[in-house]
């Protein structure tokens, strides 16, 4: 197998090991296992664990970005969402639910969720005139979105058209609250 070809093969078979259990449960020999090779050739194309999984979280990320975008949100953006979801749920989970509950990958993970909450806030700058509830709405919405996707992985990817509908849904109604007037009180 080419060099490039077998890198692949492994980072697929990490994203697979690391979901089911963890970075700080998952070793080397659960990876090579689940790549068919031996610990010897995973270890030319990673220098260490961390090396490995960094690489994973990179793939998935960049997955993510490819499908869905960057720097905007759109009314696509949900169903985007899903399909990537759909396409590699092992590498989903393991950014929004394990990632984010490692220490030594907490950090990176929380640069992430905070350009998705941004992209956000600056999505709805035009549709919440209120900076607080707009922030409230950025946050919530980031949040709802990722929640009912894994939700949807969870249930066995019921209809793709209606889970965007009705996850579409959800969000509209975090920005229809925010935008309810003020009482004089926050």
């Amino acid at each position: 197998m080419r060099r490039l070809a077998r890198r692949d093969q492994i980072l697929a078979a990490a994203t697979r090991a690391f979901a089911r259990n963890g970075f700080a449960a998952t070793n080397l020999d659960d990876v090579a296992q689940e790549a068919s090779i031996s610990k010897v050739l995973l270890y030319r194309h990673f220098d260490s664990k961390m090396d490995l999984y960094r690489a994973v979280l990179e793939r998935s990320v960049e997955h993510l970005a490819r499908r869905v975008g960057k720097d905007q949100f759109t009314p696509h953006s949900i169903r985007a969402l899903l399909e990537a979801a759909a396409e590699d749920p092992d590498g989903f989970r393991l950014l929004f639910h394990h990632a984010a509950r490692e220490p030594d990958f907490r950090s990176e993970m929380d640069r992430f969720r905070a350009t998705s909450v941004e992209t956000a806030r600056r999505q709805l700058a035009q549709e919440i005139s209120d900076p607080v509830w707009r922030g409230w709405a950025a946050q919530l919405v980031a949040t709802l979105a990722v929640d009912a996707v894994i939700a949807w992985l969870d249930a066995g990817q019921p209809d793709l058209d209606s889970a965007a509908r009705r996850i579409g849904r959800i969000l509209e109604a975090v920005v229809r609250a925010a935008q309810l007037p003020a009482t004089g009180k926050r």
